[in-house]
């Protein structure tokens, strides 16, 4: 009798569907076939890359150091704290149930939040601060492999 150990097939840490295993400018090419546009204005040739999109309310910075993705970072631009807020909550839900784990949350104050999340591949932080302008940010932070 033969006996099979059924693995589980898991994804390798992305960001939105794109693999951080890929190269940089592949990465950079799928963002700009969806639609985004890179910020050359606010561009680092070498160590970063901003890129937006029309209609979207957040700006993606890539940063990079020998064509491998280091981090990738969402900064939304919202107008209110409660605005924010609501979306913290939201992105934090929603990362919630996609990841099927509970966050850490270091922070958890009405203007100032933080919810780390960790995966078998990296770091996801989803933060909050509304100390003079709302500001929210997500990062994805890839785990550095071990050699």
């Amino acid at each position: 009798m033969a006996f099979v150990a059924c693995q589980e097939s898991k994804s390798p840490f992305n960001y939105r569907g794109l693999a951080f295993s890929m190269p940089v400018n592949d990465m950079v090419d799928s963002l700009l076939a969806r639609g985004f546009v890179v910020d050359s204005a606010t561009s680092d040739s070498g160590r970063q890359v901003q890129l937006y999109k029309t209609g979207e309310p957040y700006h993606v910075l890539i940063a990079y150091q020998d064509d491998q993705v280091q981090a990738l970072q969402e900064n939304y631009r919202l107008s209110t704290n409660d605005s924010t807020r609501r979306l913290w909550q939201e992105i934090r839900d929603g990362l919630e149930k996609e990841l099927g784990a509970w966050p850490n949350c270091p922070i958890l104050k009405d203007d100032h939040k933080k919810a780390d999340f960790e995966t078998d591949g990296g770091f996801i932080s989803v933060t909050l601060e509304n100390t003079y302008k709302p500001t929210l940010m997500v990062l994805y932070k890839p785990k550095k492999e071990k050699k």
